[in-house]
């Protein structure tokens, strides 16, 4: 998990190789407008020069920078003869943590789902607010398709427009309570989307359901993050899963809106996936724009060697994977997300059950 401090990369690590030298003359153009000087002298040599093709050369002046985590720059640093703008994906060092972050971690945790049971899912409490929120919604129509996809647009236009709304709002309120805002806002109203009698996945859909946790979990690669006890950062992610894909939230909702509409195959599963699928989509936009906006041409350098469509960007030249590529993925983080994944897959139950509670 990435400290909110500065800590250089392992620039020995074998898995990178550049794959387009052709870019340096863009990259150096992105370095030239950077404040750090190092980067402005190498920015001022001329790219066809081979002492600035060489692959000795941009290594030792870049190390020398190490990585730039401040908040709304890029984290620009050389892995073997790689420039990466943005950070490289699910790096942990088990070193860096701190014990008492985590037991704060565990203890919010804990929390949430104790007030989100109280207050949102269970009425024996004397509140259950989420019952009459369903109950209102139903309200609208006795379709419980146009009811399903109303739920689901009350949570995108909330969720996104929460997302949409960061950068101004954490400015006024600061990150962690804007974190705990949003969660607070999004978390019951993505309970109240979930379908009631789920029936086990067979194993070739479980399959593909499995596979699109891998790419739904970047948005998690910081826990600390996430339960705002480490500063919350809008990340730009340029390694492991992105090198396939540049949204892979997207995908992997689309993977398991896919494979439960199959298998369950009733008309408000498939109402619940296309609201779904809809709302990720506008996230590809709106994720794009607020990144553009955030890191300016660092952004635009990702962007051009990345792809929406996955595996596009690999197939068309633009990304060339390592030797070594799956060592991008043996890493702790991910390795976690295979267990809560299997772990999450066995709780379906338990879901079910929480979503029964509200009648829905």
């Amino acid at each position: 998990m990435a400290s909110s401090s500065s800590s250089p990369l392992v620039l020995s690590n074998p898995i990178f190789s550049f794959s387009h030298r052709s870019k340096n003359v863009k990259i150096l153009a992105f370095y030239k407008q950077s404040k750090n000087p190092l980067f402005r002298t190498l920015s001022n040599q001329n790219p066809n020069n081979p002492f600035i093709k060489s692959s000795q050369f941009i290594p030792k002046i870049l190390a020398r920078a190490s990585v730039n985590e401040t908040e709304g720059k890029s984290s620009s640093v050389v892995i073997d003869d790689e420039v990466l703008v943005g950070e490289d994906a699910a790096t942990f060092n088990i070193f860096e943590q701190k014990i008492t972050s985590w037991v704060y971690f565990t203890g919010i945790l804990g929390v949430v789902l104790f007030a989100l049971d109280a207050l949102w899912i269970d009425s024996s409490f004397g509140f259950g607010y989420g019952k009459a929120f369903i109950d209102y919604v139903s309200g609208i129509s006795d379709s419980n398709e146009i009811v399903m996809l109303v739920l689901i647009f009350i949570f995108a236009a909330v969720h996104s427009g929460m997302a949409s709304l960061r950068d101004p709002s954490e400015k006024l309120i600061g990150p962690r309570a804007y974190r705990v805002l949003f969660a607070g806002i999004s978390l019951p109203l993505a309970v109240s989307t979930v379908l009631q009698n789920v029936p086990w996945l067979h194993h070739l859909l479980w399959v593909s359901n499995f596979i699109s946790f891998f790419f739904l979990y970047p948005s998690t690669f910081n826990l600390l993050e996430v339960a705002a006890v480490d500063k919350p950062k809008m990340h730009l992610w340029e390694t492991g899963i992105m090198r396939i894909t540049r949204h892979p939230q997207m995908v992997g909702q689309v993977l398991w809106c896919l494979a439960h509409a199959i298998w369950i195959g009733n008309s408000v599963a498939v109402a619940a996936s296309v609201g779904l699928i809809g709302h990720h989509l506008f996230g590809v936009w709106n994720g794009d724009r607020r990144l553009a906006l955030r890191y300016g041409e660092a952004f635009e350098v990702v962007k051009s060697r990345t792809s929406v469509v996955p595996f596009a960007a690999i197939i068309d030249g633009r990304q060339k994977l390592p030797k070594d590529y799956y060592k991008e993925f043996l890493r702790l983080p991910y390795l976690t997300i295979t267990a809560l994944t299997l772990g999450a897959y066995w709780a379906h139950p338990l879901m079910q059950a929480a979503s029964f509670r509200l009648h829905w």
